[in-house]
């Protein structure tokens, strides 16, 4: 008589919360890996009814969201806050939290009291740091040694930006992308469960795919990888412009809500709103009783 339980799997799977084996499991399967950015508790709503398997609250919350013109503005709080109202709205992906720039940079214990912070105030479940450099790989190490999950990030790091030659490609020649594959190697040594790989050419990712063993999530970053990642604003069109070349946009919300938001404005200037449809009512009696009141 076997005494192995009997494991009780839900009809679809994606019901399943995602964890770090489960993800690991997806890649040895082959089985596409979806992420999107979440900043609040409506577009935590949409992820979750898509039965995407990883959320990030990314500071690019700094630029959708907050109106500033790079990431590197938004502070640690506002990134709490955003990961806090993302996390209400889930409960099947894996919730990650972008560290923002300044929050990690400094020190091994400032990073820790970081991502602690990520995970204590906001109900993340992992954190991710971009850049594969020497200190960037020691404030990941120590921030997995102290038991939080880590995703690495390597190409386009738009918190350095400035000191890659502006929003532009990486790993466009030999040694550029040897860099990149040392510092993806250097990550994966150090413990992260995952990496994204951004803006770096389709057929050099196809190379460095070889080399690792966990999951790689792209953007921008060609077909070959485990899978991929969009802003939530840019896949919906919730934004002016056309965006990067790797953003494929499903929706366009915004000029959705600019029509929507006129055609309030013109009925409210017009007369036509509120109808009579839209008030609510008295009965007479009370009515007139008011009105003798009043002119009492």
């Amino acid at each position: 008589m076997s005494s192995r339980p009997t494991v009780q799997t839900p009809a679809d799977p994606r019901a399943l919360p995602m964890t770090l084996p489960l993800l690991m499991e997806k890649k040895r399967l082959g089985d596409p890996l979806v992420m999107v950015t979440a900043y609040d508790y409506p577009s935590a709503r949409a992820a979750q009814s898509a039965a995407v398997d990883l959320v990030l609250v990314g500071d690019s919350a700094a630029t959708t969201v907050l109106g500033h013109s790079a990431t590197t503005p938004v502070e640690l709080d506002e990134m709490l806050m955003l990961a806090r109202a993302v996390r209400r709205g889930l409960s099947t992906p894996l919730l990650i939290g972008d560290l923002p720039f300044g929050s990690y940079e400094v020190s091994d214990e400032q990073a820790i009291t970081t991502a602690m912070r990520m995970v204590k105030e906001a109900g993340c479940e992992a954190v991710k740091l971009e850049g594969g450099g020497e200190a960037s790989v020691r404030r990941a190490r120590a921030i997995i040694g102290a038991g939080i999950p880590v995703m690495g990030h390597v190409g386009l790091t738009p918190q350095t930006a400035t000191a890659l030659g502006g929003w532009k490609a990486q790993g466009r020649s030999a040694s550029a992308a040897r860099k990149i594959a040392a510092e993806a190697l250097a990550l994966q040594e150090a413990g992260c469960f995952a990496l994204v790989f951004e803006a770096i050419p389709s057929a050099v990712t196809t190379e460095l795919m070889t080399l690792l063993e966990i999951p790689v999530i792209g953007i921008g970053a060609g077909p070959a990888t485990d899978g991929q990642v969009l802003v939530f604003h840019d896949l919906l069109g919730i934004r002016d412009g056309l965006g990067a070349r790797f953003v494929k946009r499903y929706a366009n919300l915004q000029q959705e809500m600019n029509n929507g938001v006129g055609a309030y404005a013109e009925d409210v200037r017009a007369r036509r709103y509120p109808g009579p449809e839209h008030g609510y009512s008295i009965d007479p009696a009370e009515l007139a009783e008011l009105r003798n009141g009043l002119r009492s």
